[in-house]
């Protein structure tokens, strides 16, 4: 979510030698093309897996239980990881890593903490300020070392996928014969767990051994699925018990795991405190986060997934600055080691909006939203482990409307809407993030059950977006034309204001007041709808589907043979009777005779939306009205670390691509059923 630009000598690093992969990020679309192999080179994936296994003596089930871990087996052509790997074994390119231009997270005048009594701009050229070595360490610079063992260009490394694949099996190899291991296809796979935990690039002995305990729990259950270039793979399971002897020849430092570290015992994870400190002569000179007790004082209702918008080691950087901000936690994309920054119990500022801060924990994982760029399956794993543990222990619903992307947080007030963050953006893959956390989308209901949760096909839902890498702040108004983003899964579906892809998309009136359709833009996501959030159902006509969205219907393709969503089941809200209109809002904050008079009233301010009678929202679930009082370093300011509570509730509900709340008062709860349309 937050990133300095890369220093002058990062840029400068052999520009010639990565200019032609950052030119696949920008020239045009991307597809994944047909594997071209010489006359003695198997075009079969499974057989190509094989291949390489049998030529550098690597066992074939570990060398796809690595590949799986990393990419899933998929090839993602000639595009990088967000941690600049490539291809189905994530070769790493540092010098990539370090020459990729990342774009500051932080935008002039914008305030992540979102509470108007205590406002907090951040200095972004403090923030731009050099944070940090970019260049990772040896270990994750596999690709020219890869290249050097097989004799093949980087290059093809990066593009071809059977070259991509001897590549890492002749780096398995090379970690094997330096730890003294036996080397043979028919070698023993348990005698191989050294040499899969250095693969990992992970610089601890604890996130080494998380990466390949995962790899060998997924050879003992097996796989298979079909890659993103139509390539079936299989891995048979197989009972293994690795021999963990040659982890600890590795020469890997320990990472401290103290007492009191909010993370599953299996998870690589470290205590990287972010500062709570004064920096000025004032009570509210003080950063970057706030002291709290909840849950005992508030619950916690939201986990927030956010994306760092640059690399791991400046964002850890970053929150250790005490003139910053602050989240909880932090996730390396190369093995999905997590860094713990702030204690559960206190309010971190991430999300924009104080009413989520005080109520949320927020999750930077390393990462770009609009660069084209794929989240590695090490850090999906991760991230699931870290938030199905997180939801279990303070009771948070895994369902999109406890965890949601930053892009779901709405505005506080009219006037903070454009502003708002869309990270992690529509390359996360929500669909498998949730399957992952043991919490599929399901469907739970019928045509006439009155709800569809979103969920397309990720690998084959392709969205023609465009302007990756080319974000300006604000609402993006390019010209010239932006260029095509590379082609690519995507969680979102794109909506429309009338049942043909050739119509308008729908307009977010918070992102372009003047009523013109919202884009395609890859930042514009005003007109999209995410996997597993669930809509009322508005129309259904032939192939497509409408929903309520914005005060408006929005139409979206879904074919009963290639279905884009699911239906479902549950409850809905609508204005009560004899209401033409009612409010929205990005906060649910008590009335103002709840506030104590040593604590300023915050304003009940309605969104530039409006809820017509007669359209139907989900229901997220009924809220009370709360505010979170803090404002001082040492808690000496009138009611601070309180929490003020009033009559008002409200009932959130999933209004556009980000939830809101209505007042409880302006609406009936019906099950979705009830007048739904048949």
């Amino acid at each position: 979510m937050h990133l300095s630009p890369v220093p002058p000598r990062g840029r400068i690093l052999l520009a010639a030698a990565i200019a032609a992969a950052t030119a696949l990020l920008t020239a045009g679309p991307v597809a994944a093309q047909p594997l071209t192999a010489g006359p003695d080179e198997p075009i079969d994936r499974q057989q190509q897996y094989a291949a390489a296994a049998a030529e550098y003596g690597v066992p074939e089930n570990v060398l796809l239980g690595v590949s799986y871990l990393e990419s899933r087996w998929d090839t993602h052509p000639g595009q990088p990881s967000t941690s600049g790997g490539y291809g189905p074994m994530h070769l790493t390119d540092a010098e990539q890593v370090a020459a990729t231009p990342s774009s500051a997270h932080v935008d002039e005048n914008e305030d992540p903490r979102g509470d108007e009594s205590r406002p907090l701009v951040v200095d972004t050229a403090a923030a731009a300020e050099p944070t940090g070595d970019l260049l990772p360490s040896a270990s994750l610079q596999t690709l020219d070392a890869a290249a050097a063992l097989t004799g093949v260009a980087e290059e093809t490394l990066r593009t071809d996928a059977t070259a991509n694949i001897r590549g890492g099996a002749a780096l398995l190899a090379s970690y094997q014969k330096e730890l003294a291991a036996p080397v043979g296809a028919g070698s023993d796979p348990a005698a191989w767990y050294g040499a899969v935990a250095r693969y990992s690039g992970a610089d601890t002995e604890d996130a080494a051994a998380a990466f390949a305990d995962e790899v060998y729990d997924q050879i003992r259950v097996g796989a298979s699925r079909t890659t993103d270039d139509g390539q079936r793979v299989t891995l048979a399971a197989r009972e293994v018990t690795p021999d963990e002897s040659g982890l600890h020849r590795l020469g890997l430092r320990r990472a401290e795991r103290p007492d009191g570290l909010e993370c599953p015992v299996r998870l690589a994870c470290e205590w990287i405190p972010a500062p709570y400190e004064q920096y000025g002569p004032k009570p509210g000179d003080y950063g970057n986060h706030d002291l709290g007790d909840r849950p005992a004082q508030q619950k916690i209702e939201y986990i927030v997934i956010h994306d760092t918008e640059g690399y791991f080691g400046p964002s850890v950087k970053l929150v250790q600055t005490k003139t910053y901000l602050g989240w909880h936690y932090t996730l390396r994309s190369v093995d999905g080691y997590v860094a713990q920054h702030i204690k559960a119990k206190d309010v971190g500022w991430h999300a924009g909006n104080w009413y989520v801060n005080a109520k949320s924990i927020g999750i930077e994982h390393e990462g770009f939203a609009g660069h084209g760029t794929w989240y590695t399956e090490a850090m999906y794993r991760t991230s699931a482990k870290l938030v199905r543990h997180l939801a279990l222990r303070f009771q948070i619903p895994l369902d999109r409307q406890h965890i949601l992307g930053h892009d779901n947080v709405p505005g506080t007030t009219a006037g903070t809407v454009a502003g708002m963050h869309w990270d992690p953006g529509p390359y996360w893959d929500w669909s498998h993030y949730f399957d992952l956390m043991k919490a599929p989308f399901h469907s739970t209901g019928t045509p006439h059950t009155g709800l569809v949760t979103i969920d397309p096909d990720y690998a084959t839902n392709q969205p023609a977006f465009v302007g990756c890498n080319q974000q300006p702040p604000g609402v993006p108004k390019p010209t010239p034309p932006a260029a095509p983003c590379p082609l690519r899964g995507s969680s979102s579906v794109v909506l429309h204001t009338a049942p043909s892809d050739t119509a308008p998309l729908v307009n977010d009136r918070g992102l372009r007041p003047n009523g013109t359709p919202d884009t395609m833009y890859i930042s514009d996501h005003g007109a999209r709808a995410s996997a597993g959030q669930t809509y009322a159902l508005a129309d259904v006509q032939g192939d497509w589907t409408a929903i309520w969205y914005l005060g408006q219907k929005a139409w979206f393709l879904n074919p009963a043979s290639a279905p884009t969503a699911k239906w479902a089941q549950g409850f809905v809200v609508t204005p009560k009777p004899g209401r033409t209109t009612i409010p929205v809002y990005g906060r649910a904050y008590p009335e103002q005779a709840a506030y104590p008079a040593t604590i300023p009233y915050q304003t009940i301010s309605p969104l530039q939306y409006t809820f017509p009678a007669g359209q139907r929202y989900a229901l997220g679930g009924v809220l009370p009205g709360e505010y979170y009082r803090a404002v001082s370093f040492d808690g000496s300011a009138p009611g601070d670390r309180t929490v003020v509570r009033g009559e008002n509730r409200y009932v959130q509900i999933q209004f556009g691509h980000r939830v809101m709340f209505a007042n409880l008062d302006d609406v009936l709860i019906l099950p979705a059923a009830v007048g739904a349309p048949r």
